[in-house]
């Protein structure tokens, strides 16, 4: 039976408990991050971050420093692609403010680092709003901010993730200030915390941010009083009598965050046509790398579809994690145990909910629940992963685990309990012996994945004892406090502190520090003789063996973006949809052998990790030379002539697939027609045979800047002539002619195409995105709005606060 003395009373929280349980957090932190104190770099070869994103945040790093602005284009992936449209990470979030003033590597880092603490601070902070006492609240801030879904994201280098992660529970604790406590200054804090969110920029883990807020502000608008302040936390009594105000106060909120990101997704609503993913890709891209119903063993066991490089499982790759943590686990059931009604019962029983719908959201494709959030969830076409969710079910459980935590530290444990659970864990560790978890794993993949089951064989009977040891650990606890031999103050810091190492154990080997990026992506002779070429060129970086270091940024990412050098292809994922066709991306990448794909591409070198070339006339021009990630790389020259621009004497007009079938025609050179697009005003002639010859001059490139080109021509430009720049076109680039406004079109399927007047002899390219600006305006004038809504509302807070703080005096 469980004892209720003196000794299970809860202890008061201290003076500053936000401040206290941001040091806990700190250390709980640091547990994963103390070697970023020495200044290395939070990237592993599996990271987003190593082959793309440092390239990315480095690039509008140098631009803002050296007083250019945010860049609108980018001229080293794909042909060129907008910056802001195409999405290139965390533009404008006040992440890019730490690369301002620290160098690029050191801002990624504590991004990462500033937003795992957050996490844990943010949910120690609502759960307090909530009616949480100090100790189980700090447990729970703990179980979030350790848990597999956020502490993993640091392995694949999602910091996008992250910062939403880390930001739905500072708008549930505005929702409970606004909608229960009638907090004026909450909305504007509620509209800027949604803001942020959106300039994250995560579309996908926004929509179940805001799924989950709208679902708890309905929650909290019909039943407020199911929330209690906690003794020592500022607050109004709940009052339940303007639900409807309060809902509407909430949605206009929300509605003034999404207007704070316009700056980014006004861009991006024009670029959604032109992107791959126009349309969506149906429902088996939607459902791709969703959460297998065999891998929720994983909550308990994390070893038993294997973690990182020993990972069996049917979604391939796998460089997360979905521990929830066991004694996590264990306090969360224990939260619906007697003793729960009048504080935080019908509280818990919607973060159940929460949890519940969250984890049969991420099984995805392998339930029917997930046709039914294809046919009516917004966006759903355009997503992929619905596993990205189970953050969602990861913070329910960390505030289940905070009402659990609330019961063990009041003595309600009970032997019952604690012995069942004993035993299911020995029962965990006794089938893991016996090999029940590899044969289960043999019988779903046996086939094809056999030698990696059988090679994670012990790591299972490993993981299943830690987990065992963990929980048994955590039940002794329980009733160390509930027999009164363990006072509740004391047992709150070694419950926080056993949470804590039960998911450091796992979610360490997801944290992986590197050396500095000047060291990873250093210079090679092959990028010193690229960046010595004195005329625009791009170079076709793709293996064509296996002898490579894994993830080598230089030949499979975009490290050579780094260092100024223009890539016909990269790793991006959202490069223009036209530019992916023409390279033949759904194709085997086809049209990199095609000479005059090298034509339309200014493509003149060919970068890679094996000895000689297939095509005729390709001549090494550098190397070998073993590069940075280690791979021993060759340059090759390729043959003909692929200019950055040139002038075409004869103009016409074709439909898309005739046009692309011509221009990828061998037979056919790309120096003697310009193919526009049927739609543009640009003037046609009539093809006749045979086709007129190239003109007898070039042109000289005089600068080559992001969205800036200027080109003289080498002769007068002969009537009905065009210009065709190998830069992808898109909305937004204009020209001029001897300095007078020039129709820009679309030509060649994807460049851009410039009409020619007779005897032109200069030409101007600049790109400037007006949705850019509107979206600028419009986030500056939303920002205002939503810092004016918070002050203001929070001095009438103050205003009204003072008669009681007097009256109390």
């Amino acid at each position: 039976m469980a004892r209720t003395d003196a000794t299970n009373v809860a202890p008061p929280a201290p003076r500053f408990p936000l401040a206290w349980a941001a040091l806990v957090c700190v250390i709980a932190t640091m547990l994963l991050a103390w070697p970023a104190l020495g200044g290395a770099f939070l990237v592993n070869p599996n990271s987003d971050q190593y082959i793309a994103g440092y390239s990315f945040r480095e690039f509008a790093a140098r631009a803002l420093r050296d007083g250019q602005g945010f860049p609108q284009w980018n001229p080293y992936q794909f042909g060129g692609m907008p910056y802001v449209a195409a999405m290139h990470g965390d533009i404008f979030y006040p992440t890019f403010l730490l690369r301002l003033v620290l160098p690029t590597d050191i801002a990624m880092t504590w991004g990462f680092v500033l937003h795992m603490l957050l996490a844990g601070v943010f949910t120690v902070g609502f759960l307090r709003a909530a009616g949480v006492r100090f100790q189980s609240a700090v447990v729970g801030g703990i179980a979030y901010l350790l848990s597999g879904a956020v502490a993993s994201y640091a392995s694949p280098g999602h910091d996008g993730k992250l910062f939403v992660s880390a930001l739905l529970p500072a708008a549930l604790w505005a929702l409970v200030r606004g909608l229960r406590d009638g907090r004026r200054g909450a909305w504007g804090l509620l509209a800027l915390i949604v803001g942020l969110a959106v300039l994250s920029p995560h579309p996908q883990l926004l929509q179940y941010m805001l799924l989950t807020c709208g679902g708890y502000a309905l929650f909290l608008a019909l039943r407020p009083w199911s929330l209690p302040a906690e003794s020592s936390a500022p607050g109004r009594d709940a009052s339940p009598s303007r639900p409807l105000t309060r809902l509407a106060l909430a949605l206009g909120a929300v509605v003034l965050g999404a207007v704070i990101g316009a700056v980014q997704y006004l861009p991006v609503q024009e670029y959604v046509p032109w992107s791959p993913r126009a349309g969506g890709k149906g429902y088996d891209y939607a459902t791709s790398f969703s959460f297998p119903l065999e891998e929720t063993i994983n909550m308990y066991l994390p070893q038993f579809s294997g973690i990182l490089e020993k990972y069996w499982g049917r979604n391939g790759i796998h460089f997360h994690s979905e521990y929830i943590g066991a004694t996590v686990l264990v306090l969360a059931l224990f939260a619906f145990g007697g003793g729960l009604a009048n504080r935080n019962r019908s509280h818990a029983w919607f973060w159940l909910g929460a949890l519940i719908v969250s984890l049969v959201w991420a099984w995805g494709g392998n339930t029917p629940f997930y046709q039914l959030v294809y046919a009516v969830v917004p966006g759903s076409k355009f997503f992929r992963a619905p596993s990205t969710i189970l953050y969602v079910t990861a913070f329910s459980c960390a505030v289940l685990a905070a009402f659990g935590a609330e019961r063990l530290l009041a003595g309600k444990g009970t032997s019952r309990y604690a012995i069942g659970w004993g035993s299911f864990a020995l029962l965990v560790g006794v089938l893991a012996t016996t090999g029940a978890f590899t044969n289960v794993a043999m019988s779903l993949l046996g086939d094809a994945r056999g030698e990696l089951i059988e090679a994670n064989a012990a790591s299972v009977v490993g993981g299943a004892w830690r987990s065992a040891v963990a929980v048994l650990a955590l039940v002794g606890l329980m009733l160390a406090v509930a027999r009164g031999a363990l006072k509740a103050a004391l047992a709150g810091w070694l419950l926080a502190a056993l949470v804590a190492l039960d998911l450091w154990s796992v979610e360490r080997h997801y944290w992986t520090f590197s050396a500095r990026a000047e060291q990873l992506y250093a210079e090679d002779d092959i990028i010193r003789f690229l960046k010595s070429q004195t005329e625009p060129t791009r170079v076709i970086a793709i293996p064509l063996g296996d002898n490579m270091a894994p993830h080598d940024p230089f030949v499979l990412g975009d490290a050579l973006m780094h260092h100024g050098i223009r890539g016909v292809l990269g790793y991006h994922g959202n490069e223009i949809g036209r530019y992916q066709e023409l390279y033949g991306k759904s194709d085997g990448f086809q049209s990199i052998a095609n000479p005059n794909f090298w034509s339309l591409t200014n493509a003149r070198f060919f970068y890679t990790n094996t000895p000689g070339l297939p095509f005729q006339g390709a001549k090494l021009a550098a190397g070998p030379v073993r590069n940075a990630a280690g791979t021993m790389t060759y340059l090759y020259e390729l043959p003909g002539d692929h200019p950055a621009a040139w002038v075409a004497p004869l103009i016409v007009k074709l439909d898309d697939p005739t046009t692309k079938a011509t221009v990828l025609n061998p037979l056919f050179d790309v120096k003697r027609v310009a193919i526009f697009d049927t739609t543009s005003t640009i003037q046609a002639k009539p093809v006749n045979s045979p086709l007129p010859d190239p003109v007898p001059f070039g042109v000289e490139i005089t600068k080559y800047q992001a969205g800036a080109i200027d080109i003289i021509l080498g002769g007068p430009a002969p009537a009905g002539s065009a210009l065709l720049v190998s830069e992808n076109y898109y909305p937004g680039w204009t020209a001029t002619v001897d300095g007078k406004p020039a129709t820009i079109a679309r030509a060649d399927y994807t460049l851009i195409g410039v009409e020619l007047p007779t005897g032109a002899k200069s030409v101007q390219l600049r790109f400037d995105s007006a949705p850019y600006h509107t979206g600028k305006l419009l986030t500056l004038l939303a920002l205002g709005a939503a810092l004016l809504w918070w002050i203001i509302g929070f001095a009438l807070d103050r205003k009204a606060d003072a008669p009681a703080n007097v009256l109390a005096a």
